[in-house]
């Protein structure tokens, strides 16, 4: 899905980068920067040094909405205030804009582009390629051989393994957004893992909607999740895996086998997004899960896995959750203390079905129950924290300043966990990896010194 006005031939030569929303959508961002590098422009670090300003949008949520908007407006900004500028604007938002609407209010805007077009901008503003006279379903996957720019710390990299989704969750707008499920092949992925950690990455952060139904569009592979791990695995270097985005009803013996092992690169820690835990919210949201199963597969987690850190999300005041309800999600949360937790309330999202579920619970309310389920978490997480005095930790250095070191060890994913402060860093550099003795605790975060 693209539109453009008249661009000029080799248009815009320095670019000026903007990406929003997740780290999926930042792997897109980077594949945009590659192949407009790639095709002769160059990099601008400043918007003032541009010609060519691209925005990739996310359109999750209402917030990620508002967000990509302001974005456009800055940019229409930019773009006004001297004549050659160009301004594209990219990613999800175009794609959420079914009807063309957002597009309509914004026409200021050079090119509009989507996920098929994520390596296409370049040969669409050289009019290499032309644009597609319809909406089309994306199926677009980049492989090793796509350029791609990293624009994570030098030693950390998201590994996207897939795109799309078919769990099809009555509140989420995913599938509409990126399309079906799509899995990049076994090869494909280790061949651009290997490049990664052979050009310094030390975190290779593994990342789909949905990691765990790795290889199911392509049954005649045999590709699964505990098969591209053990490929991960088997590469050399010092460096980690850290798995992100699992799906509670998709568990397979052989991905718990594999994790259960113990003597892998793969960091023992699991982001599985719950969202809930009744029953009956769990068949309205059409997760596929019971609670009965849910306890099951986490009790099993915790008992094979040594030193397992479990993250999770949760989502109050879906539609017709009732106060005993939201008792129950708050109890479980509370019985199973997760090590780290993220909670949010519902908002409904246009043309999925639940926003037109009958008994919309009050966004105050489901606000309320958000903050006060948060609040109790961090006192989970303020007491495990205290759990860890006194340990000795391996940790991958983040950052390095007169101040200290900022670090993180298996329990912390980046940007979205906590950190280990290094008050005295000595002779530590970023990219790093060092033993450090726990002695105290900020909030949530860790304090420690240098063991080795």
């Amino acid at each position: 899905m693209s539109t453009a006005k008249n661009i000029p031939a080799q248009a815009g030569t320095a670019l000026y980068l903007v990406s929003l929303g997740c780290s999926k959508n930042l792997v897109d961002t980077e594949v945009i920067a590659g192949t407009l590098l790639t095709s002769g422009r160059t990099l601008a670090f400043e918007p003032d040094e541009a010609d060519l300003y691209v925005i990739n949008t996310c359109a999750f949520i209402p917030a990620a909405r508002d967000e990509a908007r302001e974005a456009i407006e800055d940019g229409i900004a930019w773009k006004r205030e001297k004549p050659g500028r160009l301004l594209v604007v990219a990613g999800c938002l175009t794609e959420w804009d079914k009807d063309g609407s957002v597009r309509k209010e914004y026409p200021e805007v050079d090119l509009w582009t989507g996920v098929n077009q994520v390596a296409d901008i370049a040969r669409l503003l050289d009019r290499q390629s032309a644009l597609p006279q319809n909406a089309e379903e994306p199926v677009y996957l980049y492989d090793d051989c796509t350029p791609r720019l990293q624009l994570t710390l030098p030693h950390l990299a998201y590994l996207k393994i897939a795109d799309g989704c078919n769990n099809r969750c009555t509140y989420c707008s995913i599938p509409g957004i990126r399309g079906r499920l799509r899995t990049r092949p076994m090869e494909s992925v280790v061949r651009e893992a290997r490049n990664l950690i052979e050009g310094g990455v030390r975190e290779l952060l593994v990342i789909a909607q949905d990691i765990t139904v790795y290889g199911n569009d392509r049954p005649e592979s045999g590709d699964t999740l505990a098969r591209l791990l053990t490929a991960l695995n088997a590469l050399e270097g010092n460096f980690v895996i850290r798995l992100l985005y699992t799906h509670p009803a998709h568990y397979t013996e052989e991905f718990i086998d594999f994790m259960a092992r113990g003597n892998t690169k793969v960091l023992p820690y699991l982001d599985i997004p719950l969202q809930h835990i009744s029953d009956r919210i769990l068949k309205q949201m059409n997760r596929h899960v019971t609670r009965k199963q849910t306890e099951e597969l986490l009790t099993k987690l915790r008992e094979r896995i040594p030193g397992l850190t479990l993250r999770t999300t949760f989502i109050t005041g879906f539609p017709g959750e009732t106060e005993e309800e939201y008792q129950e999600l708050k109890s479980f949360a509370k019985k199973f203390k997760f090590e780290r937790c993220g909670v949010f309330p519902y908002s409904p999202e246009p043309r999925t079905p639940a926003a037109a579920f009958p008994d919309q619970v009050p966004a105050e309310l489901a606000e309320q129950r958000s903050t006060e389920l948060m609040k109790q978490q961090i006192s989970i997480m303020k007491k495990l924290s205290k759990n860890q005095v006194g340990k000795t930790v391996r940790v991958l250095v983040d950052d390095v300043d007169e101040n200290g070191a900022v670090a993180r060890g298996a329990m912390d994913a980046p940007e979205i966990d906590n950190v280990i402060y290094i008050p005295k860093p000595k002779r530590l550099k970023p990219g790093k990896f060092c033993l450090v003795k726990i002695t105290g605790t900020d909030g949530c975060d860790l304090i420690a010194e240098l063991v080795k």
